[in-house]
């Protein structure tokens, strides 16, 4: 046995320090990262346990600005953290690796190995195939796009479900403006149709976002480029408007400010095929498209579906208590889009919102911290601050105070501009503090002087 010294006395034995808990946080969307941080700057910099976070990606960006990354009107590398670099600075650690499996029994996630993407070793494999113990597990893998089982979909659609697929719609849609322009097309004639599945809140930003886009465009030079002769931007949903869980007059709104800046917009329609040609709706009506997106519905990961035992629902989210621990196994955790968590009885689950990913990160970081004291977990109530929605340089609208009060709050113009940025820096504060937040901001109104308004390339 391992001795300590102690004067005067001599060489007393003591016990070997006690094992540290292992929290393993598998996902680094908002939900995971801003836990990790959370635990990092408590538990690890105490060392009263191990928190490590597992992430297929070495960067993070939120989310909601892909449909941004995609339009070109905002430089993902601008906004990218590095995880490793964020692991040093809040007391966590960090490992590359997708999960693809879990052992309850020994406590174990299996981690499929990583291949290199460089040019120079395409395919090759990077990281071994590897396991990681845990005493505490958080699955927070967010959500990914659910086409429903529509014929066409995955081989001929996009989704935003990360930023190289953002970056995918952006290069195609510069390179269609591009052949416009060298081709000189006769006004109204060959338009290039750019048709979004879905009225959500990703389909309707994206719409504006990419009209905004094509019209700065159109002043870098492109003389023979007009956009609003040449390319056609489509929304179809399924819904009988666009924005169907928020409030009829935010989707009121949203049409109009949609209409006026010529998007199309195809309600009460559904897809019931997507090809290289378009996409085919149930009533049979067919729209040509150049390019096509599908923003429909979101489901969790599928592996996730029977996941050694693990409850889910029909989109594969993990079912948890109030206390956000999994039905079937009290150590394992779940938060954000990939955890089903109901509100109450006959009440829908909390919506898979970065809000909610926002609260349920806040909540269970204080639940594990008071764990770790031998006291009891909290319990999760979703509070709805509403919603917003940006139509980029064009109009914000939304709600405010969603359920807690017996109506809403509808803004619009500059005040809901403002509102939406916050959310963004509410996230930037949680993973990097106030100092670099406020650094950071800064550097983006810098940006926005000396850079072009979208990336061209």
């Amino acid at each position: 046995m391992p001795g300590v010294w102690v004067k005067g006395v001599g060489m007393q034995n003591h016990q070997a320090p006690q094992k540290l808990a292992r929290v393993v946080i598998v996902g680094g969307g908002a939900g995971g990262l801003e836990l990790a941080v959370r635990l990092g700057k408590t538990l690890g910099k105490s060392k009263r346990a191990v928190i490590t976070l597992v992430d297929a990606s070495p960067t993070h960006l939120w989310k909601p600005l892909l449909h941004q990354v995609a339009a070109g009107t905002m430089d993902s590398y601008a906004d990218e953290r590095e995880y490793f670099a964020l692991a040093r600075s809040h007391h966590f650690e960090f490992r590359r690796g997708r999960m693809d499996g879990l052992n309850r029994a020994t406590k174990q996630v299996s981690l499929a190995p990583v291949l290199d993407e460089s040019v120079e070793g395409w395919g090759e494999e990077l990281l071994p195939r590897s396991v990681l113990e845990y005493d505490t597990l958080v699955v927070a893998l967010g959500s990914q796009t659910n086409d429903f089982g529509t014929p066409g979909v995955r081989e001929n659609c996009i989704m935003l479900d990360t930023p190289e697929d953002a970056q995918r719609f952006h290069q195609r849609l510069i390179n269609q403006c591009l052949r416009a322009q060298a081709k000189q097309m006769v006004p109204g004639e060959g338009r290039f149709t750019v048709t979004i599945i879905g009225g959500g809140a990703t389909g309707v930003e994206l719409a504006a976002e990419l009209h905004m886009t094509t019209k700065i465009l159109s002043s870098y030079g492109l003389v023979n480029f007009h956009p609003e002769k040449e390319l056609k931007i489509v929304i179809v949903d399924s819904a009988k408007r666009l924005l169907s869980s928020l409030p009829e007059r935010v989707s009121i709104a949203v049409e109009r400010e949609l209409r006026v800046i010529d998007v199309q917009i195809n309600a009460n329609e559904k897809v019931v095929e997507v090809s290289k040609e378009g996409v085919r709706m149930a009533s049979g009506f067919f729209i040509p498209s150049g390019i096509v997106v599908w923003a429909a519905g979101i489901k969790a990961p599928e592996f996730l579906k029977d996941l050694d035992g693990l409850e889910t629902n029909r989109i594969n989210q993990l079912v948890v208590t109030p206390t956000l621990q999994t039905s079937r196994d009290p150590a394992i955790f779940s938060i954000g889009d990939c955890s089903a968590c109901a509100q109450g009885e006959g009440r829908p689950n909390v919506p898979p919102r970065a809000q909610a990913a926002h609260q349920q990160s806040a909540l269970l970081a204080k639940s594990l911290i008071r764990q770790s004291r031998g006291k009891s977990l909290l319990s999760f109530r979703y509070q709805d601050h509403g919603s917003l929605v940006a139509l980029g340089n064009y109009s914000t609208v939304g709600n405010l105070m969603g359920s807690l009060a017996s109506g809403f709050v509808f803004v619009e113009g500059t005040m809901a501009k403002i509102m939406y940025w916050s959310l963004h820096k509410q996230h930037q504060i949680a993973v990097n503090g106030w100092f670099h937040t406020w650094l950071t901001t800064w550097a983006e109104t810098i940006n926005r002087v000396k850079n072009p308004r979208i990336k061209l390339h």
